[in-house]
């Protein structure tokens, strides 16, 4: 048993060293706090992000700079939020690109007049109407129309608009760690549930998902 605790520590010590190393210019760890892109991406799913091509950062800090890579229809990116920029990043799926016509009718989204085949949705498509914001919607410029994959627990550009291109750092490359531990620890400023939720990860090696490790995007 003591061997085994032993294995953990020094193997959640490698992922810590890996953290420390990748995170700023080339990627970032993050971890999924909410409901929203379930069943792609649950909560307590711990990730890494490439920023290659996509958004050049400063290691430890907030500054970056947009690069030459633009995401592609249906992949998940990771993106300051366009109203709240000092808030944890989002993590969603670049449902429209610029220059799309987008709407949402008959539990889908149209674009261009199509539907889009999404084999990875939760839920229902629901459009949402706001004195800001009505459908169809034509995707200005440098901008990104993201929604999240479980369409009824996602607050999304159907609320708020579209993902200007200069808030998209990057996009995820694998999964490694996930935990079971609600999503109370994952949340800003939760440092004690968090530690806790990785000890507890520790001594009950059951409530990491290890199917899902080193899952690759």
């Amino acid at each position: 048993m003591q061997q085994k605790v032993r294995r953990e520590i020094i193997a959640w010590f490698w992922v810590a060293l890996v953290f420390l190393l990748i995170n700023g210019t080339i990627g970032q760890a993050r971890v999924i706090p909410s409901g929203s892109m379930e069943n792609t991406l649950l909560v307590g799913d711990h990730l890494i992000m490439s920023r290659l091509g996509y958004d050049a950062g400063i290691p430890f800090t907030n500054l970056h700079v947009p690069l030459w890579r633009n995401p592609k229809r249906q992949q998940i990116i990771i993106f300051k939020p366009p109203l709240e920029p000092a808030q944890p990043d989002y993590v969603k799926r670049a449902i429209g690109l610029p220059g799309d016509i987008i709407d949402i009718h008959d539990n889908a989204v149209w674009i261009n007049g199509k539907k889009l085949r999404e084999e990875y949705m939760l839920g229902k498509s629901e459009r949402v109407e706001s004195s800001e914001f009505k459908m169809p919607y034509k995707i200005p410029d440098n901008c990104y129309f993201a929604m999240g994959d479980n369409r009824e627990h996602s607050y999304d550009s159907r609320f708020w608009g579209c993902v200007p291109r200069q808030n998209i750092i990057g996009t995820p490359v694998f999964i490694y760690m996930s935990l079971e531990a609600g999503e109370d620890p994952w949340k800003p400023g939760q440092i004690k549930e968090r530690f806790l939720a990785y000890a507890n990860g520790i001594i009950h090696p059951s409530t990491v998902r290890w199917r899902r490790l080193f899952h690759i995007f």
